[in-house]
């Protein structure tokens, strides 16, 4: 059910085709984004309260750390250079170009801008609360599509890659290498998914398999996470559809931090704000508001009160009151928009110490949102994913009625 576009704005067609991607652990975006969210992980397990905006370049034997951190003394360079390699191990990188053990890391971090600081930080007096830590627009999505309340080709393209890296890890799948991309088209009638046109997987793999032995390997992944009787057609099942991928990782194509963030969302089915999550301590904004923005759309769905909701929220640097607060639930709502809206602000407090506070998020979480999705996923004991909970369910219901 995308609403994107002019579709926020008029009634969107019931019946079309919509596709989304998703791009593995070891594709060289990915591999960025989790060194930024090992860096942050770091510094939040020597102190809950560090500030870091931490980004991360990946190409040949080469990694590049940089950015602005505010944290104790106790966490050095050393430490977040055996953090980058730790994290490339996980992934699965020992190869001849780019490698944990001989990887060049480059470490460029400085301290925080005082000028930031003085606006993100708690003053005293009167309204003295912690300020937004950049200015900005954040969007959250839910939809019934999926059990995870996501739209479902973002959802299953996640599935895929992540079933793959899986059994890669666990040796049982022999044969395919770190970085790979999927891709799912959806056929949608009345608003629902009812099959899948297509799917597109592109893997890394060992030299010698052919573009057969490939696509055997990787079809069982593919009939294994879709619903039963969406398998599409052999002709619309395209692997490596170039017919070989041996060269890929950092040295293949370089990475940056942040230049995946539709995969990191909801694969274009919904407004994206722009900015990116990985490496960002929860003063900023860009995260932190985007998570809570998931949350409380997550809750109006799961509550009832639409099959489908987006919620914008808006912030200026320095200043802790949200400047806006925006509801849409695209015509499908069984309340009105405005009621849920002043619900919400009751239940949730959406000034950044608020959003932090509520979904206790100065803890190292975040490393494991790197890939396959900041959302639709399952929470955890330590208070991983909580922006997935729907706990605020019942009371909204008693609010709204």
């Amino acid at each position: 059910m995308p609403y994107s576009g002019q579709a926020m704005q008029q009634k969107a067609l019931t019946d079309y085709i919509f596709t989304s991607e998703s791009v593995s652990e070891g594709h060289p975006d990915k591999i960025c984004d989790r060194i930024s969210d090992a860096v942050l992980d770091l510094y939040l397990k020597a102190d809950p309260y560090s500030r870091v905006a931490c980004e991360t370049l990946v190409t040949t034997d080469t990694v590049v750390i940089a950015g602005e951190t505010r944290g104790p003394e106790s966490v050095t360079k050393d430490d977040i250079e055996q953090a980058a390699r730790d994290a490339i191990k996980k992934i699965g990188y020992d190869q001849e170009g780019f490698s944990y053990k001989t990887a060049n890391v480059k470490i460029k971090l400085h301290a925080q801008s005082v000028d930031i600081a003085q606006g993100v930080d708690e003053g005293t007096g009167v309204d003295k609360d912690e300020g937004a830590g950049d200015q900005g627009i954040m969007f959250g999505y839910a939809c019934k599509e999926t059990d995870a309340l996501m739209p479902a080709p973002l959802h299953y393209s996640h599935q895929i890659l992540r079933r793959m890296a899986e059994d890669r890890q666990s040796g049982k799948l022999i044969g395919i290498e770190p970085d790979s991309k999927s891709q799912v088209t959806m056929e949608y009638k009345n608003d629902r998914p009812v099959g899948v046109k297509s799917v597109v997987v592109s893997t890394q793999h060992a030299d010698g398999l052919s573009q057969d032995d490939v696509k055997d390997l990787v079809r069982p992944y593919i009939a294994e996470v879709l619903p039963e009787g969406w398998m599409p057609a052999e002709e619309e099942l395209y692997v490596n559809p170039t017919g070989r991928f041996v060269i890929g990782g950092p040295v293949g194509d370089a990475g940056l931090t942040g230049r995946k963030i539709i995969v990191d969302t909801y694969g274009g089915a919904a407004p994206h704000g722009g900015g990116a999550f990985s490496g960002k301590d929860p003063t900023k904004v860009d995260r932190s508001a985007a998570y809570i923005a998931r949350y409380l759309a997550k809750n109006v769905v799961a509550a009832g009160y639409a099959e489908g909701c987006t919620i914008q929220l808006s912030y200026a640097i320095g200043v802790s009151k949200p400047i806006s607060v925006y509801l849409n639930t695209h015509g499908t709502g069984t309340a009105p928009e405005t009621v849920i809206v002043d619900a919400l602000q009751q239940l949730v407090d959406l000034r950044p110490r608020g959003i932090r506070e509520h979904l206790k998020m100065n803890k190292p979480i975040y490393e494991r949102t790197a890939a396959y999705g900041h959302f639709g996923r399952t929470p955890t004991d330590d208070g991983g994913f909580s922006w997935e909970r729907t706990d605020l369910v019942d009371e909204l219901q008693r609010i709204v009625g």
